[in-house]
């Protein structure tokens, strides 16, 4: 039987591995939580542990606020995150995980000089790109709820479900003020491998905002498409932790 084990609040790792030698940590999309990697462990080597972030507001920590600001929650990851960066470690992040995964790697190295083996980012442009979008997050919920539908950067089945919906307006506004507020400042690339995935129909993020990506590390990059369109972590999920496993291993 497999036992999940919370480090703390923020952090909880679905079959905890003592003896792994290196910990991946994974940083949801807007609106998602931890529970979108509980299954991961399955398909990585058995010397990986898998650490899932679960963000204030759902969740296990469904009565805490949200962020509403990058910096603040970027500078609280890494807080919660520092007892646990004893051994080597890389970063998964997807959309929203992306942007905030690149920015607790800077603020690492900015503020205690350590930074993740490998950088593995997903369905995100590259954060020097500026947003495009007008944005939404302070609109009235209904014109709130159709440019969730149009830019397709919430699950269908999460949009459908008006209870759900209720409990995740919140979470989601607060996720899109956090994008959508957010100011890229330059400075050095990294020193760690940046792996880039994109979902082939994905209508949102181009596969030249994804090579973009390249301009952030001293490293070696790769971009490697999917099938699917922004979730294709999820439709295409075998295919993107066979590639995952490869790099890590």
């Amino acid at each position: 039987m497999t036992h999940t084990q919370t480090f703390n609040d923020w952090i909880t790792c679905p079959k905890p591995n003592p003896q792994a030698k290196l910990r991946l940590f994974c940083f949801p999309y807007a609106g998602g939580a931890a529970w979108n990697f509980r299954t991961w462990h399955s398909n990585l080597p058995t010397n990986v542990e898998v650490c899932a972030l679960e963000l204030p507001g759902r969740g296990t920590r469904i009565l805490s606020s949200p962020f509403t600001r990058m910096e603040l929650l970027v500078k609280a990851i890494a807080i919660a995150l520092q007892p646990y960066l004893d051994k080597p470690f890389a970063f998964f992040g997807h959309s929203m995980g992306a942007l905030v995964s690149f920015e607790v790697s800077r603020f690492l190295r900015r503020e205690w000089g350590i930074f993740p083996v490998h950088l593995f980012v997903s369905g995100r442009r590259a954060p020097q790109i500026p947003n495009s979008h007008a944005p939404i997050y302070d609109l009235q919920e209904t014109e709130f709820l159709e440019k969730l539908r149009a830019f397709n950067g919430t699950p269908a089945e999460v949009l459908e479900h008006k209870e759900l919906m209720e409990l995740m307006i919140p979470i989601l506004r607060a996720d899109f003020a956090v994008l959508e507020t957010y100011l890229y400042t330059p400075e050095p690339p990294l020193a760690c491998p940046i792996a880039v995935f994109g979902g082939l129909q994905d209508r949102d993020v181009s596969g030249i905002e994804l090579e973009a990506w390249r301009e952030q590390t001293h490293d070696s990059f790769q971009l490697q498409m999917f099938p699917g369109d922004h979730f294709f972590l999820h439709s295409a999920r075998s295919l993107l932790l066979q590639s995952l496993a490869q790099q890590i291993s």
